[in-house]
């Protein structure tokens, strides 16, 4: 058996993991136009405030990942085809449900004349000229990769609602609408992955792979790394969270360091996979204490 290729005998699991992840999106169905202030708009055209440089670079972040959907729905249909039929069941799914992400946040900044729309409008077609894509082509990698990114962004959007709640609540309840999409789709490719761990410990393999060379569809927009400096200053949103709320959190539902590969290459990216996360978590702890410094410095 391939470890690039998903377990047959699990689909009928994965088959029931899309049709619970279809019956908890249809109970709370949305439409991206409910997420916006259009009654309030029509008697107040003031009502949507300025927002601060660090929420609106945080929402322009945000839609310029979003518009990939083409680009994200492309790779990842050509990284399932001839795999399991559910995997492109959820993928078509997964792609109705993500469109209405971009577009309920650059509606949102139009109607409230937050930024340049201009100028924003350049960045999105160059986002999209520019394309995206992994080095993933095996159907376990573009699982556990998207497990991965979607639980990053998840977490990036209630970061950023928890920073935007004292500006503006509206975007604050629309940031949260998205993460409830962003956890429904997590949901569903961490359990795939777990279950290949737990029928298979050798795919520690190729997810060590993954997992080491991790990097977030929307690197290659413009100005990515000072955007991510800045968030991680002002939005506690950097490396420390990655770590913690990410890496760590699927790192303990998977039980990597539990697992019991027999294949020698799989052991030895089980030890690398274990001195990594020892890496991040030492990280993390070093910026989380300097944060705290920091935050006593400015109360003194």
């Amino acid at each position: 058996m391939s470890l690039a290729h998903l377990i047959p005998s699990l689909e009928p699991k994965l088959r029931s993991l899309y049709d619970a992840h279809h019956e908890r999106a249809k109970r709370i169905d949305w439409a991206y136009s409910e997420y916006l202030p259009l009654d309030e708009l029509k008697a107040n055209p003031e009502s949507i405030p300025q927002l601060s440089p660090v929420v609106y670079t945080a929402v322009e972040t945000a839609l310029l990942t979003e518009v990939n959907l083409p680009w994200f729905t492309t790779h990842l249909y050509a990284a399932f085809r001839g795999s399991l039929s559910v995997m492109i069941d959820f993928l078509h799914t997964w792609t109705s449900e993500e469109d209405q992400h971009a577009l309920l946040l650059e509606t949102y900044l139009l109607l409230g004349g937050n930024g340049d729309p201009k100028r924003r409008a350049a960045m999105r077609k160059g986002v999209i000229r520019q394309g995206w894509a992994t080095n993933i082509d095996s159907h376990f990698g573009a699982i556990a990769y998207t497990a991965i990114q979607e639980l990053a962004t998840q977490t990036f959007y209630l970061r950023v609602a928890d920073i935007a709640e004292a500006e503006d609540p509206r975007l604050a309840r629309a940031l949260r609408r998205l993460a409830k999409d962003e956890t429904l789709h997590m949901a569903f490719y961490r359990d795939a992955v777990k279950y290949h761990l737990e029928v298979e410990p050798n795919y520690v393999y190729p997810l060590a792979e993954v997992i080491m060379k991790f990097e977030m569809p929307g690197s290659g927009m413009p100005n990515y790394q000072e955007r991510a400096e800045l968030l991680a200053a002002k939005a506690n949103y950097g490396p420390a969270e990655y770590y913690t709320q990410v890496i760590d959190a699927l790192w303990r539902y998977w039980g990597i360091d539990q697992l019991e590969p027999t294949l020698a290459r799989a052991r030895e990216a089980q030890l690398k996979l274990i001195k990594h996360h020892q890496k991040l978590g030492r990280i993390a702890a070093r910026l989380m204490e300097r944060r705290k410094k920091r935050q006593e410095g400015a109360a003194d």
